[in-house]
């Protein structure tokens, strides 16, 4: 469609192909390892074992849907203690702040899972169809058995990988070893399939097929990132007050006024973006620093000092330009923003393993029983009913005395099938419900009060251990 005054600007651009160009370094080499380490934990970790005891799952980590458990390693998630992960969740959302006010988007350059399967994908790329030149030539052929091959035989094993991706998720939520066989032998169920299906085909589409336009459309990372980045942040950026201007032609006239840029365009050609660094900060820069390796090596190739593309802050370029040194990366790196973000999360992380350490084996829930607010008895008594749920978290079946403390005279009573009264036995890791009724006297005070304050307790017989919750008796006033 023809750009006219009269038209709004598109908000999406269809997507022009980028073959990315194969480069050698130390950022590319980093990007080797985390893509590989990451791979790994993701692959590896629901195979791990993890001795629970008895009638516990031996998975390390598993989110046991059917038993409303996450296991993770020695820890033990409860539902009622999902505060464990929000405050997982806050320090992901913090550490996200912390990178980028630092480094930049060096989580989306890295680690992000987008960016690993894409690296992933074009390395098979590569193997099967060659380096850049070989896959523009490629691309722009027409249709042969040679390049139809070429392209089933890519798309083929990105399948499989995408496979693998979606097993390996579903692998988190029931027994890996016993989930795997029943995938191959065909007695999964349905769920497992779907899941498995859905995820393959979206890493599949995402890693092989949008890229970059998952980050530049779907992510809202890239519009978020300039509130967490300021001059100070350390970020691929190029050195134009050194580059520019720009020339090939070193032995032509005039050429000692250039830059060092020689407009080699090996920074455009390794770029799994497509942009051009050159022309300062963009959305779509994910600052993996491959444009970094591809630029040193070339300075190298014609004498020149590396760094023309580097990690670099923008409050230092008045400071280079007139050839002074760089500040110091600790002064970019510790200044108030970051000195915040630090210590929130530090103080989340305190937090949480505080509440991991102190957390009692019993837990206790009281639901009043509402309707009616109480019962008149035939000999006058009044009686208010609740529902306890008493959660045993440790690994042994445990028996608890339910008992209940008041400034006032009440009586408790215990719907159990126990042979000691007002005794409940909960199972090993395991909640219980008991329904519980307590009584007032027709001349006790609470009997003819509004309201009367009460905590109802629960006691281990074993280790004397107690949990309680306050709550009211409603009388007849």
């Amino acid at each position: 469609m023809t750009q006219t005054p009269d038209t709004p600007p598109a908000l999406y651009a269809a997507r022009e192909p980028i073959f990315p160009r194969r480069v050698k370094g130390s950022y590319r080499t980093l990007k080797w390892w985390i893509m590989g380490v990451t791979l790994a934990i993701y692959y590896l970790t629901p195979f791990i074992r993890w001795d629970r005891g008895p009638n516990l799952p031996d998975q390390a980590v598993l989110i046991d849907l059917a038993g409303r458990r996450f296991y993770f390693f020695w820890i033990e998630i409860w539902p009622h203690e999902f505060y464990f992960v929000a405050g997982l969740l806050i320090m992901a959302g913090l550490g996200l702040f912390l990178f980028t006010s630092a480094l930049g988007r060096v989580w989306c350059g890295y680690a992000c899972p987008q960016t690993v399967w894409t690296d992933l994908f074009i390395l098979v790329e590569r193997w099967i169809e060659g380096d850049r030149n070989a896959r523009v030539r490629l691309w722009n052929a027409k249709w042969s058995a040679r390049k139809a091959r070429l392209r089933i035989t890519k798309w083929a094993v990105w399948f499989v990988i995408a496979l693998a991706t979606g097993g390996a998720w579903v692998f988190y939520f029931a027994d890996a070893p016993t989930l795997l066989v029943d995938l191959f032998t065909f007695n999964a169920p349905l769920v497992a399939y779907s899941t498995v299906f859905i995820l393959a085909t979206t890493t599949f589409v995402f890693g092989g097929f949008m890229r970059e336009q998952v980050c530049n459309y779907m992510c809202p990372w890239p519009r978020i990132q300039a509130a967490m980045m300021d001059n100070d942040t350390l970020t691929v950026a190029y050195r134009h007050w050194r580059g520019e201007p720009r020339g090939k032609h070193r032995k032509a006239e005039g050429a000692e006024n250039l830059g060092d840029c020689i407009d080699c365009m090996a920074c455009v050609n390794v770029c799994p973006a497509g942009i051009d660094i050159r022309d300062g900060q963009q959305m779509e820069c994910i600052t993996c620093a491959l444009c970094i390796d591809a630029c040193d090596d070339i300075m190298e190739k014609i004498g020149k000092p590396r760094g023309l593309i580097d990690y670099l802050a923008l409050a230092d370029e008045e400071r280079e330009t007139a050839g002074a040194p760089p500040r110091p990366l600790w002064q970019h790196v510790l200044r108030p923003r970051t000195i915040l973000y630090t210590a929130m999360w530090s103080l989340i992380g305190v937090a949480l393993v505080y509440a991991l350490f102190v957390r009692s084996d019993i837990d206790l829930t009281v639901e009043p029983i509402r309707n009616p607010q109480f019962v008149t008895l035939s000999d006058g008594s009044v009686r208010n009913t609740y529902t306890l749920r008493i959660r045993n978290l440790t690994a042994d079946d445990r028996e608890f005395r339910v008992m209940l403390t008041s400034d006032d005279i009440l009586r408790i009573d215990v719907e159990t099938t126990g042979a000691v009264p007002n005794h409940v036995t909960v199972p090993a890791n395991e909640t219980l419900q008991a329904r519980v009724y307590v009584i007032a006297r027709p001349q006790d005070p609470a009997a003819d009060a509004e309201i009367t304050d009460l905590r109802l307790w629960v006691e281990d017989i074993e280790t004397d251990d107690r949990a309680g919750v306050a709550t009211i008796f409603n009388g007849k006033g």
